[in-house]
């Protein structure tokens, strides 16, 4: 496996044509983000300079090696323009989340203010636009639809959810983040020349992986050690954001649960009450069927490879599914 790309890559061959590319990739970004202007040009770079995994425009390149032409222009420049459109997200869910920090580093709103941090999303959304202008019409329109469930759900993120709340949540978690990598793995697809049953295929592979992604963080939230991870466990529990175990566990009806519901529902500011709540959803088997549910979600992911003959971009969509079930446990 080749430590410096987001997907898991055994293939010696494939792992060095894809970091050759994502080196292309990364020079063209910064080459994006500039403007007249060095003030808004060391704005737009601030968070691509933070870094990140990168892992969209790479699941671009990999999508692309399932086509003809995986090196095409096309390809780049679609790489680009979804790490851009994730960036300029994040600028926007910083001033949201009242983020000090994004990627180790000062967010825009800390180092800046938050008007120049919505500005400058802005601006980074308006690049990944120009972008998309290049690669045709249906670009255009698919981005145009990624975009707005990508808004749709960040908007429905902090709704009170009239229906089912579960429900509600997983639509949130396909619009923020299955959304942008569907289209990612669908760019690539399209623009190396793949047939339309291929990228279809691909397209709902990268809808599953990208929400399942994002629900076995929800688990690592609470099963994590902070020493391990280097995250602080509970932690959206302690700032009561909804998650995938949460969720699970508040829809029980065991009278022996009272205790943990009640304390679900409560603000869980307080360390001792933060503890014991953590405690108890541990042992929860809320946390299996958490688990469960993503390790089913990756199985039907790789269940839509079958249209792919077996290689290694194949085996290397495959194994990235495991290791979002894995990663849960």
């Amino acid at each position: 496996m080749t430590s410096d790309l987001a997907l898991p890559i055994d293939d010696e061959e494939l792992a060095e044509r894809l970091s050759r590319r994502m080196a292309e990739v990364e020079r063209a970004l910064f080459d994006h983000a500039v403007s007249p202007s060095p003030y808004v040009t060391e704005a737009a770079r601030h968070l691509l300079s933070a870094g990140g995994k990168r892992f969209r425009p790479l699941l671009v390149l990999l999508a692309a090696e399932a086509g003809a032409d995986p090196g095409c222009e096309g390809v780049l420049t679609a790489a680009c323009v979804v790490e851009i459109t994730h960036v300029g997200s994040l600028y926007h869910d910083d001033v949201m989340d009242e983020a000090a920090l994004r990627r180790g580093a000062d967010s825009a709103n800390s180092r800046w203010d938050n008007h120049v941090a919505i500005l400058t999303g802005d601006w980074l959304f308006a690049k990944s636009s120009e972008l998309t202008a290049r690669l045709g019409a249906d670009a255009v329109s698919i981005q145009a639809a990624t975009f707005t469930r990508l808004v749709e759900g960040q908007i429905l993120e902090g709704v009170e959810p009239t229906g089912d709340p579960l429900q509600h949540y997983l639509d949130v978690v396909a619009g923020k983040t299955g959304s942008l990598i569907a289209t990612s793995a669908r760019y690539g697809a399209r623009f190396s020349g793949t047939s339309p049953e291929v990228e279809e295929a691909l397209t709902a592979y990268g809808e599953i992986v990208g929400s399942a992604f994002q629900l076995s963080d929800d688990i690592l939230d609470i099963v994590s050690d902070s020493e391990e991870s280097g995250k602080t466990p509970g932690t959206d529990l302690r700032e009561g954001v909804p998650t995938l175990p949460v969720l699970m566990a508040l829809a029980s009806t065991d009278p022996a649960d009272a205790r943990l519901l009640e304390l679900l529902r409560a603000d869980l500011s307080d360390d001792a009450l933060h503890a014991e709540a953590l405690g108890l959803l541990r042992e929860h088997p809320a946390l299996d069927q958490a688990r469960a549910y993503v390790v089913a979600r990756a199985q039907e992911a790789k269940a839509l490879l079958d249209v792919l003959p077996q290689g290694p971009v194949r085996t290397a969509l495959e194994d990235f599914a495991d290791v979002v079930a894995v990663r849960s446990s």
